[in-house]
């Protein structure tokens, strides 16, 4: 090939003929017409600095066309192994979401906090006094007012608030990380 085939003028006459056929021929494994033209300008630009390099004999078509063909590849290549990483993230995300799923379904709160939280509270009403036993029991578990407690154990109505505040500190302190659940089961007796 003389150096004057190898000029611009051969190289704009390449670009106008190939253009519209390799780019069909790109996009048709691409299926990205955008994707298909930079890659035809990619192999048009690498043929341009790499034209003195090439032997004289070199079919310059097919060596574009075998530039395109790799660069699509590994575009496809590249595809492929984003779409792997991306089903596998979403696959381990799917797994997640359907361990939660379950998890959460599967999960009775009153199973889960009563059995513990039913421990905890026994372990502290054996911690209280007799006394203050006696009247945090009258006042949660028979729901008995202040004033019938104080006149069932003859005592002051300050006194009982004080044994009944006495219990609350202390129970606070035990169930802190069940707070939100304190209400609802310290209402109910325990076995």
């Amino acid at each position: 090939m003389n150096n004057e085939l190898k000029g611009t003028d051969y190289f704009a006459s390449l670009f106008e003929q190939y253009k519209e056929p390799f780019i069909l021929f790109a996009n048709s494994y691409l299926r990205d017409r955008v994707v298909a033209e930079d890659i035809f300008i990619e192999a048009m630009m690498q043929y341009w600095e790499k034209r003195q390099e090439l032997p004289s004999d070199t079919n310059v078509p097919a060596y574009i066309l075998t530039t395109i063909k790799n660069k699509a590849l590994n575009h496809l290549r590249h595809l492929d192994i984003k779409l792997e990483a991306e089903t596998e993230m979403f696959n381990h995300q799917t797994r997640e979401l359907n361990f939660r799923i379950f998890s959460l379904e599967s999960c009775d709160p009153t199973d889960l906090f009563s059995s513990e939280m039913q421990s905890i509270i026994r372990k502290t009403m054996n911690e209280l006094d007799e006394k203050t036993k006696q009247i945090f029991y009258k006042s949660r578990y028979e729901n008995k007012t202040n004033r019938e407690i104080a006149e069932e154990l003859d005592i002051s109505i300050k006194t009982v608030e004080f044994h009944i505040s006495k219990a609350l500190k202390l129970f606070r302190a035990r169930l802190k990380d069940y707070l939100p659940f304190i209400v609802l089961l310290l209402n109910h007796s325990i076995p």
